[in-house]
């Protein structure tokens, strides 16, 4: 998998992080770099984490799947970019709904739950990752640092903004994610080159 590839996923994988920092951005009175930057550090490290932990669940399996393995990562990714855009096409909240649910606090205990739930599909693809032979400390820097930059961006965003691009972030994030998978699965099939 080329650079350009895995940062692709970066920035599809992103999307939730960016479209929740967004929201983020809504309930935060005043926003400052600091202020951004811890979003961005939560998001970014439990999305780099998450899928380093699944990359090594799926090494470990890796040899008894290796036949089926363009057949998981396609699966895996058109799952992860529907839920991305059903959930884009049902969030159409106002912005004092998101606000009061997401909160101003930066806690540990509200930001961790927060990057958590934003991050489980990583935990997926990094199952992904580890059957198409990617150097997975690449992976996992690329998708913690766009996550965190796009973060930051994010709360700005919606502090700025609005809640105008939270939808339009998780529906390009999901169909991002449904392209590299279908890319994968086509590569694999031997339908497009690679």
């Amino acid at each position: 998998m080329s650079l350009l590839e895995l940062f692709i996923i970066a920035v599809g994988l992103s999307m939730d992080a960016f479209a929740v920092a967004i929201c983020k951005g809504l309930s935060i009175k005043k926003i400052n770099v600091k202020k951004a930057g811890i979003v961005g550090l939560y998001f970014g490290a439990f999305q780099a984490g998450m899928p380093l932990i699944g990359y090594f669940l799926g090494v470990r399996f890796q040899n008894k799947i290796t036949s089926i393995d363009h057949w998981i990562a396609f699966i895996l990714l058109l799952f992860i970019g529907l839920k991305m855009i059903r959930e884009s096409r049902g969030c159409e909240c106002g912005i004092e709904d998101d606000s009061k649910s997401i909160g101003d606090s930066l806690s540990f205990k509200s930001m961790s739950v927060l990057a958590v739930a934003t991050s489980i599909d990583a935990l997926a693809v990094g199952v992904t990752l580890a059957f198409l032979n990617v150097n997975i400390t690449t992976a996992v820097l690329l998708i913690g640092i766009v996550t965190f930059v796009l973060s930051m961006f994010g709360v700005r965003i919606g502090n700025t903004f609005g809640n105008k691009f939270k939808t339009k972030a998780e529906l390009i994030g999901g169909l991002i994610l449904i392209f590299m998978g279908t890319k994968i699965l086509f590569e694999h099939l031997g339908i497009v080159g690679s």
